[in-house]
This record gives structure tokens, C-alpha cells and sequence, in this order.
């Protein structure tokens, strides 16, 4: 059985009156999932728009309830937890996991880090051992795959690239990845947005095509029995 949660982020939506203000991202992201439904079901399918929908911010009341023990616990701290109990159950389910993300002054949207804060829990999504040393935290899930899918309007960004120390989007998420128990992550970005050139018409077609052909390849990966 196949869980896949997708997580979109971007503020735009992926379909638009001004086609231009359309989400590079998200369009991206269903060019995964059409793909992958193709070749065989997508037997749990968990989505969620953080970018039009955020989760709330976390404050020191959440902080005072993620800490104190579940026993102690009162019904008001237990509401303030409830969202992030669910999204940690989402991310316990998923065998793939989908984030899209814009590049937004060199890192990711404030909605995204809202989501990652209300996951990233001790004793839920990690533990906390001194005997351990200087890397006291250890994550509790393993075994996932996941597809970063980031739009930028410049360019270089990657290993190497001419703006490799201005890009935090994928290096942040690729460091936080370990604490959903990712063990396995695949990149496709479009970039060169700003420049409204042939470059970035290369780089968003290229960035589809990538996303099909990945969504096709992992979805085989899952075997025959899910088949449509």
C-alpha cells in the first residue's frame, strides 16, 4: 500500500484569471502526481496547501505543552496540539512525500517553516539523549522518499552554482528531511523565473518533463498490485 503526502507551498495558486501569476511550483508538482497515477493508484493520498492554508505559528503555550508530559497535560494544552498531532500522523503514514516550494528571499515561505515546527516534536518525530554526546537528537521515523520541487527567480543555486551560499531553500529542507524519516530525496527545480528568458522557458520545461518521468519511475518502483 503506497501513502503519499504532497505539500504545496506557494501563496499563488496553480491555475490563475492572470495565467502569469500561476504557481511554478505546484503545476510542477502535478506534473508528479499525474504521472504517478498513470502507471498505478495512489492508495493513500494526503494533500495539504500550506501556502493558501498555513498552519498556525507556534508560541511559548505550545512550547509549555510539547514539554510537559501527556499524563499532565490539560484539555487546553492538549487543543493546542491537536494540528500537530495530526500533520506528525500524516507524516507516520507516507511512503513519499512531495513538498513544492518557491524560493522566497533565498529560503523557504514563513507557511512551510510553520509546517515543519509543528512536526518537528520530541518524542514524536525525535528523541533527545545526552549519553549520545554532541548529537544528542535522533530522529524516530526512516524508510521515505522525498521529492523537493522548488521554483527560484534567479539561478545557480546548487552545488557549485554562482549562488550557492544565497540558496537555503533545498540545503534547510534537506537538513529537516531527516526528521520526517526521509532516507531517499530527489530535486527538480525550475529556475531563471525573473528573467522571462529562453533559459527559464528551458529550465520549467525541462523541470516537467523531469517530474513525469520521476513520477513514472517511482510509481513503478511500487510493484504490480496497485495498477489501475
Amino acid at each position: 500500500m503506497t501513502s503519499l503526502l504532497h505539500i504545496d507551498s506557494s501563496v499563488r495558486a496553480a491555475t490563475n484569471e492572470n495565467p502569469g501569476h500561476n504557481s511554478i511550483s505546484k503545476n510542477i508538482a502535478i506534473q508528479f502526481t499525474e504521472a504517478w497515477r498513470k502507471v498505478h493508484n495512489i492508495n493513500q493520498y494526503i494533500y495539504r496547501d500550506v501556502g493558501m492554508h498555513p498552519p498556525e505559528f507556534i508560541n511559548q503555550n505550545w512550547i509549555g505543552a510539547v514539554f510537559t508530559p501527556e499524563e499532565r497535560q490539560t484539555e487546553i494544552q492538549r487543543a493546542l496540539l491537536e494540528l500537530s498531532d495530526k500533520l506528525i500522523q500524516e507524516v507516520a503514514q507516507a511512503d513519499i512525500i512531495v513538498i513544492s516550494s518557491p524560493m522566497y528571499n533565498y529560503g523557504m515561505p514563513a507557511h512551510l517553516k510553520a509546517w515543519f515546527d509543528q512536526i518537528i516534536r520530541i518524542n514524536k518525530t525525535f528523541d533527545f539523549d545526552l549519553s549520545r554526546g554532541d548529537f544528542p537528537l535522533k530522529p524516530l521515523f526512516s524508510g521515505k522518499t522525498l521529492v523537493i520541487i522548488t521554483s527560484s527567480g534567479e539561478f545557480g543555486f546548487e552545488k557549485g552554482g554562482i549562488r550557492e551560499e544565497h540558496g537555503h531553500l533545498v540545503p534547510h529542507l534537506r537538513t529537516l528531511s531527516k526528521y520526517l524519516g526521509v532516507d531517499t530525496i530527489y530535486e527538480i527545480a525550475a529556475e531563471y523565473q525573473e528573467f522571462g528568458d529562453k533559459r527559464h522557458t528551458k529550465s520549467l520545461n525541462d523541470a516537467m518533463e523531469k517530474a513525469r518521468k520521476l513520477g513514472q519511475e517511482l510509481a513503478n518502483k511500487v510493484g504490480s498490485p496497485f495498477r489501475e
